[in-house]
C-alpha cells in the first residue's frame, strides 16, 4: 500500500505533465472532445483509487492513457447509437489499446494547433487552450478571465462546435501554413501568462500555466527559434515578478530589490533565449527576451544598457509594429539619447491618437517630464493617468508620485 499523500501527490504530478497527452490521443483517435474530457477525468479518478493500492507505475502516463482508452471504449458500447459513435468505438477496438512508448505519438502539437485555430475566437482558443491541454474546469477559467460561469461554458461549447461544423482539421499545418498558425499559438500562450502576471487579482496560477504551455511547445518543436523566445521572455518576466508588487503599490523596475530576483530563472531564460538566438531567425519574442534579458543582467539601475534597448525597440518596430512598442522604445530612447529626444517620441504618440486611454501613455509623459523638471506638466499627466489606471497597484503608485510633486 502506497501512502494516501504520496498517491496524491503522484497523480497531481502525473495530472500536470499528461492530462493534455491523455487528452489529446483520445481526440485524436475519436475526435470526440467532450469524450476525451470525460474518460480523462475517469482515468485520473481511478489512478487515486488503484496507485494506492497497485503502487504507482512505471509509465504514468501510459497507465492514464490505457485506462482513459478503456473507459472511452466501454461508454461508446453501452451508447454506440449513430454513425459517428459507431466510427469511434471501430477505431478504438481497433487500435491496440497498450501501444508502446514508441508507438504512442505526441498528439498535443495536434491539439495545440487546432485550439489556437485562427477561425475560432479569440477568446475561445484562450479557454479550449486552457481545458483541454492545462485540465483547467470551465470554474476556474471563468473565474480567472472574470466570467460568469455558464458563459466561458457555452464559449467552450460553441468552439467545440465551430471545430466540428468548419472542419478545421486536427493537425499541425503544413510547411507553407505553419509561421502564421504558429504566431496564433504563441500569442494564446502570452495572452494567459500576461493574465496571472498580475499579482494581486489572484490570478497567478494562470502565468504558472502559461509557462508550463510554453516548455511544453519548446519540447513538441525544439527547433523552432520563436517559442524558445516566448519561454524566455516568460522566464525573465517571472524571475522579478515577486518584487514589482510591494504592500499593493507596483514598485517601478528600476526601484525594485534586483538581489531578491530569481537568479535560476534568470540562468534559464538567457540559456533558454541563447540558444533561440543561435538559430539565426530573429522574431518578435526573442527580441522581446533579449530586452528582458538587459535589465536581468544590469546589476543596478544606472548600469542597464539603454543603448541597446533603443536597438532593440527599433527592431521589435520592424517586426511588429505597433503604437506599444514604440512607446516603450520612446522611454529607451530617453534614456539612451535624452529626456527630450524621448519627449519629442512620446508626444508624436499623443498626437498620433493611436493610444488615447492607453494610460501608460500619460504615466510614461509625466516620468519623463518629472524627469526634465517640468513639475506643473508631470502632475496634470500623472492626473490623467490616474483616471485610466486599471489596477489599484498602479493607482497607488500614481498618487505616491503625484503626491510627491
Amino acid at each position: 500500500m502506497t501512502a494516501p499523500e504520496a498517491v496524491r501527490a503522484a497523480v497531481d504530478a502525473a495530472f500536470r505533465d499528461e492530462w493534455g497527452q491523455v487528452v489529446a490521443t483520445l481526440i485524436g483517435l475519436t475526435g470526440n472532445w467532450d469524450l476525451a474530457e470525460d474518460c480523462a477525468q475517469d482515468a485520473f479518478a481511478a489512478a487515486l483509487a488503484t496507485w494506492g493500492r497497485d503502487g504507482v507505475p512505471a509509465r504514468p502516463g501510459a497507465w492514464l492513457t490505457t485506462t482513459a482508452r478503456h473507459r472511452a471504449t466501454d461508454r461508446l458500447r453501452r451508447d454506440a447509437t449513430g454513425a459517428a459513435k459507431l466510427r469511434q468505438l471501430a477505431v478504438l477496438e481497433r487500435d491496440p489499446i497498450e501501444p508502446s512508448a514508441e508507438e504512442i505519438p505526441d498528439e498535443r502539437l495536434r491539439l495545440i494547433f487546432t485550439c489556437c485555430h485562427p477561425a475560432l475566437p479569440f477568446p475561445a482558443r484562450v479557454a479550449l487552450t486552457l481545458r483541454t491541454l492545462a485540465g483547467l474546469s470551465t470554474g476556474e477559467i471563468a473565474k480567472a478571465f472574470l466570467t460568469a460561469e455558464p458563459t466561458m461554458a457555452q464559449r467552450l461549447v460553441r468552439a467545440k462546435r465551430k471545430i466540428v461544423e468548419a472542419g478545421i482539421p486536427y493537425r499541425v499545418p503544413p510547411a507553407e501554413l505553419l509561421p502564421h498558425r504558429l504566431t496564433a499559438v504563441l500569442a494564446v500562450l502570452y495572452l494567459i501568462f500576461n493574465e496571472g502576471y498580475d499579482e494581486e487579482d489572484g490570478r497567478r496560477a494562470l502565468a504558472a500555466e502559461g509557462i508550463h504551455l510554453a516548455r511544453t511547445l519548446v519540447r513538441l518543436m525544439p527547433t523552432e527559434p520563436e517559442a524558445r523566445g516566448l519561454l524566455a521572455l516568460m522566464l525573465l518576466l517571472e524571475a522579478r515578478r515577486a518584487h514589482r508588487i510591494d504592500d499593493g503599490v507596483l514598485v517601478p523596475l528600476e526601484d525594485q530589490d534586483r538581489s531578491q530576483w530569481d537568479r535560476a530563472l534568470i540562468a534559464e531564460g538567457l540559456t533558454t533565449l541563447d540558444d533561440a538566438l543561435a538559430v539565426r531567425r530573429s522574431g518578435p519574442y526573442q527580441v522581446q527576451a533579449a530586452i528582458a534579458a538587459c535589465h536581468a543582467t544590469a546589476p543596478h539601475a544606472a548600469a542597464t544598457d539603454w543603448p541597446q534597448i533603443a536597438a532593440l525597440y527599433a527592431e521589435l518596430m520592424r517586426l511588429a509594429p505597433s503604437p506599444v512598442v514604440d512607446l516603450n522604445r520612446a522611454v529607451a530612447v530617453a534614456m539612451a539619447d535624452g529626456i527630450p529626444a524621448g519627449l519629442a517620441l512620446v508626444d508624436d504618440l499623443t498626437e498620433s491618437g493611436e493610444l488615447d486611454g492607453y494610460y501608460l501613455l500619460p504615466a510614461t509623459r509625466a516620468d519623463l517630464l518629472r524627469r526634465d523638471g517640468r513639475l506643473a506638466e508631470a502632475a496634470t499627466s500623472y492626473e490623467e493617468a490616474l483616471r485610466l489606471a486599471p489596477t489599484d497597484a498602479e493607482r497607488r503608485y500614481l498618487t505616491g508620485r503625484l503626491s510627491e510633486l
